[in-house]
């Protein structure tokens, strides 16, 4: 039974749930709307994915920072504690040396010496630095549709574990009213077994009955619970905080909802996976321009200016003139062969572009069969609910037709008890129908890209 699949699922999901450590209690009411807006403020993937647009933000600025003067300071102190000595012919100090004269061995260099300089730096031209500034918007672009995927599943999940919520709640309510009703014939019938009217058997039957509405009330109001802690973990609350559901799913407007059937258009842009690749397709091409850039020459120039000065004393060091220096350069750098390298390198990314180009016409098609899938399904879950109404509708007129039957003498005992359980069972397959109907919902708006949109 659909009920019995959907309490296994929910078991799946206990051992996740069961992960999440419980904080201070705190009561709450939540709307479908407040959840989902609860959930996308505090989801730790949300948090991350927005972690990621602002590290995205710095990684702008860092592609910035490169175009902009780089301004360094240098100071330099050296002790030569043993002074290089140069090796050199004994007739440069004494020309009348003889020529087989033993070189001189003479120190080369000053014991003590400082120095301190600036230097500024100034990138003039580099085509990969003003590529990298029209990617870096893209890069910021790329990041925020990550968070709004993220959202996207955020809001899609909650749903889901909202309509859990409602119809397992319903489902006990329905239960409550079977066991109340059952209740009332088994008082009525063992009164009438006490006046001889019917056999204990029939008591018995009745009993029987009354403890299975009694287990399977159970095993909902386990499966509430189950649900709740899945809606929790959704929308990362505590499992011991109490919260209760304001919206009803009575309330829900089928005829509405069958409005949502009709098939249009499928507006691509819609779904954020279609957008995020058309941003991949816009970071291939720049990638693709990045690497052409590299046969542009690139230009940069520089400036320092300092203060040297060298003693045999450290003392001397501080006390006597510091010489200046200054250079001025112009660095230009022209690639004349690279041995194929961007070539190869072009034709790599050049590929790179035609599988996000393929990944596209992918998704359309993928996107159409989400679509016309959802649209198949929400018209089998209406067609669905409708029998199932139907059902419900004629359970119900055939309990009551057996106990005016079995009260009046003409029917039985075991005919009402069967009556009464088909009855509960209609209302069952009424509430997964209409479960199934609303996670059809859920699946259409998401294949239509109208599940979650941005508010700003």
């Amino acid at each position: 039974m659909k009920n019995d699949q959907l309490i296994r699922s929910s078991l799946m999901m206990l051992a996740i749930v069961l992960c999440v450590l419980p904080g201070q209690a705190q009561e709450g009411s939540y709307s479908l709307q407040q959840a989902v807006d609860y959930a996308i403020k505090n989801n730790i993937n949300v948090k991350n994915a927005q972690l990621d647009a602002i590290s995205a933000e710095a990684r702008i600025g860092e592609i910035r920072a490169a175009g902009l003067p780089q301004v360094a300071a240098n100071l330099n102190f050296s002790n030569a504690l043993i002074i290089q000595k140069v090796i050199l012919p004994a007739n440069i100090f004494d020309p009348t040396a003889p020529a087989d004269a033993p070189p001189a061995a003479v120190p080369f260099g000053i014991k003590n010496q400082g120095s301190a300089s600036a230097s500024l730096n100034q990138l003039i031209f580099n085509g990969s630095y003003f590529i990298g500034l029209k990617a870096a918007a893209t890069y910021r672009e790329l990041a925020q549709k990550n968070t709004t995927q993220t959202r996207v599943t955020v809001a899609e999940n909650v749903t889901k574990a909202y309509y859990s919520v409602q119809v397992a709640e319903e489902r006990a309510k329905v239960l409550d009213l079977n066991i109340s009703r059952v209740d009332s014939l088994m008082r009525e019938t063992k009164i009438m077994n006490e006046s001889g009217f019917v056999e204990l058997l029939d008591v018995n039957r009745i009993e029987v009955q009354i403890n299975n509405l009694r287990t399977e009330r159970q095993k909902v109001q386990n499966l509430i619970e189950l649900s709740y802690a899945l809606l929790k973990y959704q929308m990362t609350l505590p499992l011991d905080q109490k919260i209760s559901l304001t919206d009803n799913i009575n309330d829900v407007d089928i005829e509405k909802l069958r409005g949502t059937v009709t098939q249009g258009d499928v507006n691509y842009n819609n779904r954020i996976e279609f957008s995020l690749l058309d941003t991949q397709e816009k970071l291939a091409g720049l990638d693709i321009r990045n690497t052409r850039s590299g046969y542009l020459p690139s230009v940069s120039a520089s400036l320092g200016y300092g203060y040297n000065n060298g003693r045999d004393r450290f003392a001397d060091l501080f006390s006597t003139q510091w010489f200046n220096n200054s250079l001025l350069s112009l660095n230009i750098n022209i690639p004349i062969f690279d041995g194929f390298t961007k070539r190869y390198q072009m034709e790599q990314k050049k590929i790179a572009l035609d599988k996000v180009k393929n990944g596209q016409t992918l998704l359309k098609q993928s996107i159409d069969f989400e679509t016309r899938q959802a649209d198949i399904t929400i018209k089998n879950a209406f067609a669905s609910l409708e029998t199932q109404k139907r059902n419900q509708d004629l359970a119900q007129e055939i309990v009551r037709v057996s106990k005016i039957k079995y009260k009046e003498g003409v029917g039985s005992n075991i005919e009402v008890i069967n009556a009464e359980s088909s009855y509960k069972e209609a209302q069952t397959n009424y509430f997964a129908a209409l479960y199934d109907l609303l996670i059809a919902k859920v699946d259409l708006t998401k294949a239509r890209g109208e599940l979650y949109t941005e508010t700003k």
